[in-house]
């Protein structure tokens, strides 16, 4: 990541690092990343030192990498250490578990753990990112003040996004599921997101996401008719397996025209359907994400992938 929270984000140098560290700490969302991938520092003592060094009540921002995210990292750990420095976190705005490329590890291979005990130990707390699903927990959880949530999956169990429809976020503006594939952990359904679609219990829910799926042209035929719809400025239903038949299905809903932003990256739209997708909607001044346009396999029908698996 190079931005987080609005911020540009900076890796904690190592202690062999002669790196000067900025002078305003709330200027910058500070990554944690340690270990094998950029240095031989142990994770405790580099945590440790940053605790000590960095002014804590100034840090607006938090992204944690490795060494506790990963296949072999300590989930677990990272949340306790977090909860234990909510009393000196006092600034607290936005934080990012699991921020990792595949060179270090795979996104069905970060392992997670139950991330609510962030959201009670930080109340103030406005964006909460994830990325991986391995034993991922979302109790259904209230809190007052988070804006942005957003989980980053190959596969993302169904227990997660029920239990995103329980909680009780009045303030929530942007919720984004990375649903992916039934290989690798999804296991959710068009019903499991229904609740969500309402938009009942997210009151402030301006830019949704549902992406990442192979059955995304049941997610927009869903959508099209969704009380949700009309009161958001933008919607993702990019990065999945979404074809003429779904976009059909978005078009002849209910109208989109109010939409600041459509993105549909990553699709099997045919060169028709993506004309009428542009005929109908940037005219009336909705900026559409058709990029990335993938081809189905004439010989076989179900090769159709997602932009995010393993």
């Amino acid at each position: 990541m190079d931005k987080f929270h609005g911020l540009p984000v900076l890796t904690f140098p190592q202690a062999s690092s002669a790196d000067p560290l900025p002078a305003d700490p709330a200027s910058v969302a500070w990554r944690m990343q340690c270990g094998m991938y950029t240095g031989d520092e142990a994770s405790d003592d580099y945590w440790n030192r940053f605790t000590e060094t960095v002014p804590l009540e100034q840090v607006r921002a938090l992204v944690i990498g490795s060494a506790w995210y990963g296949s072999d990292g300590w989930p677990d750990d990272a949340v306790e250490k977090l909860v234990g420095l909510s009393s000196r976190l006092t600034g607290l705005e936005a934080l990012f578990l699991g921020d990792l490329e595949f060179e270090e590890s795979e996104i069905s291979w970060i392992t997670q753990s139950d991330v609510t005990p962030l959201l009670q130990a930080y109340p103030r707390l406005r964006e909460l990112g994830v990325r991986g699903s391995e034993d991922l927990a979302f109790p259904a959880v209230r809190h007052e003040g988070l804006r942005t949530l957003r989980f980053e999956t190959g596969g993302l169990p169904a227990s997660v996004v029920r239990n995103v429809a329980a909680s009780d976020l009045p303030s929530l503006e942007c919720l984004e599921l990375w649903l992916g594939d039934e290989n690798y952990g999804c296991d959710t359904t068009v019903e499991d997101l229904r609740p969500l679609l309402t938009g009942e219990r997210l009151p402030s829910l301006r830019h949704l996401g549902l992406q990442n799926s192979r059955f995304q042209d049941e997610i927009a035929a869903a959508v099209a008719h969704a009380p949700v719809v009309p009161r958001l400025a933008s919607l993702r239903l990019s990065m999945g397996a979404l074809g003429d038949e779904g976009a059909a299905a978005l078009l002849s809903g209910q109208p989109l025209t109010h939409l600041r932003f459509l993105d549909l990256h990553h699709h099997y739209l045919s060169d028709a359907m993506m004309l009428r997708v542009w005929d109908a909607l940037e005219p009336a001044g909705v900026r559409v994400d058709l990029s990335e346009q993938e081809k189905d396999d004439e010989m076989d029908e179900g090769t159709r992938y997602v932009a995010v698996a393993e």
